[in-house]
C-alpha cells in the first residue's frame, strides 16, 4: 500500500495533533496521505494543513489512488466510515482514541509500526457483514440505511414500555414488551446488545441477533438467527389511545421515527465491510484483554 487517506473525530484528537504526525510520518516513507474530519461539511479535499480549516471527509471526493483507509477516533468513527466506503470498497483500520474501541486495532503508541506493516503489505483483510433495513411508515416504504453493529428500535418520548412483535421470514414469532429491540450483527455484539445482556459473538461468525432492551418479562432473551433470515419488527399498540412513537437508528444515526403500525424490515446486506487486521492475537485473546481492563 502507498495511498492512504485518514478520518479524524476531532473531538478525539484535539488540534489533529496524532492525524498530522501520522500524515508527516507516511509521507516521510515516501507515500501519500490526504485527511478528512468525520463530519459532513461537503468541503473537498485539502493537498496540506490550511490555517486551521480542515475538509469534511466525503466518500465520493476521495482519491482515486486511495487503498487504505485509516480512523482516528474510537468505534464511532470506525462505524460511520464503514457505512460510508462499503461501496468502494476500501478496507479500513482504526486508531483507538476512545474508550473500549473493540473495532479499532491500533492506538497512539502501535500506529507507526503498523504503517509499515500496511506499506510492507503484510497484512489481512476481514469480511464483515452489515445490516440492511427499510421502514414502512403509513404503508410508504423509507430509503434504506446500512448498519456495520445494529439496528436499534426504542421507545420516545414517554416512559412505558412498547410492544415489538417480531416476525422472521413472514412467520410470527415473538411479542417483546420492552424499552427496544437491538437486531445485530456478530460485529455488534460486544456493543449496546452485550450491554442489553446479548451474547457475545465472534465477529466473523455469519447470524443475526435479537436483543431486548429491558424486557418487561422474566423468559424474554436473546435470539439468534440464520444470517438469511428476514426480520420484521411492528410497532403494536398498548392502549385505546395508539400513542407510542419509537426511534429507529442505524448504528447511533439516521434516526427515523416510527409509530403504532409501522415497521420496520431487516436483513443481511448485500455488501461487506473490510477491515485490516494486522496482528496475530485470536478474538477471545483480545476479548479477555479487553474485559480485564475495562471490567
Amino acid at each position: 500500500m502507498k495511498h492512504f487517506y485518514i478520518i479524524t473525530n476531532e473531538q478525539k484528537d484535539k488540534e489533529l495533533a496524532l492525524t498530522k504526525a501520522i500524515v508527516a510520518y507516511i509521507r516521510e516513507k515516501g507515500c501519500s496521505c490526504r485527511f478528512g474530519l468525520n463530519v459532513r461539511t461537503g468541503a473537498g479535499e485539502y493537498p496540506d494543513f490550511c490555517a486551521g480549516e480542515y475538509p469534511g471527509f466525503c466518500a465520493g471526493e476521495l482519491p482515486k489512488d486511495t487503498e487504505c483507509v485509516i480512523c482516528v477516533g474510537g468505534d464511532g468513527t470506525m462505524l460511520r466510515a464503514a457505512r460510508d466506503l462499503v461501496e468502494t470498497g476500501l478496507p479500513v483500520i482504526g486508531v483507538n482514541r476512545g474508550h473500549v474501541g473493540y473495532l479499532c486495532e491500533l492506538d497512539s503508541e502501535t500506529v507507526y509500526a503498523a504503517i509499515d506493516e500496511l506499506i510492507g503489505d503484510r497484512y489481512v483483510v476481514e469480511n464483515r457483514m452489515l445490516l440492511s433495513g427499510y421502514c414502512v411508515k403509513q404503508g410508504e416504504r423509507t430509503p434504506s440505511g446500512q448498519a456495520l453493529n445494529d439496528i436499534v428500535i426504542h421507545r420516545s418520548g414517554f416512559q412505558q414500555v412498547v410492544n415489538f412483535i417480531i416476525s422472521v421470514n413472514g412467520e410470527y414469532l415473538n411479542t417483546y414488551s420492552a424499552d427496544g429491540v437491538i437486531v445485530a450483527t456478530p460485529t455488534g455484539s460486544t456493543a449496546y446488545s452485550m450491554s442489553a445482556g446479548g451474547p457475545i459473538v465472534d465477529p466473523r461468525a455469519e447470524l443475526l441477533l435479537i436483543t431486548p432492551i429491558c424486557p418487561h418479562a422474566l423468559n424474554s432473551k436473546s435470539i439468534v438467527l440464520g444470517a438469511e433470515d428476514e426480520i420484521e419488527v411492528e410497532i403494536g399498540a398498548r392502549s385505546q389511545e395508539e400513542a407510542e412513537a419509537v426511534e429507529v437508528s442505524f448504528d447511533g444515526d439516521q434516526v427515523i421515527r416510527l409509530a403504532v403500525g409501522d415497521k420496520i424490515v431487516i436483513r443481511r446486506a448485500r455488501a461487506r465491510t473490510r477491515i485490516l487486521k494486522l496482528n496475530k492475537r485470536s478474538f477471545l485473546e483480545i476479548l479477555r484483554k479487553k474485559m480485564g481492563t475495562y471490567s
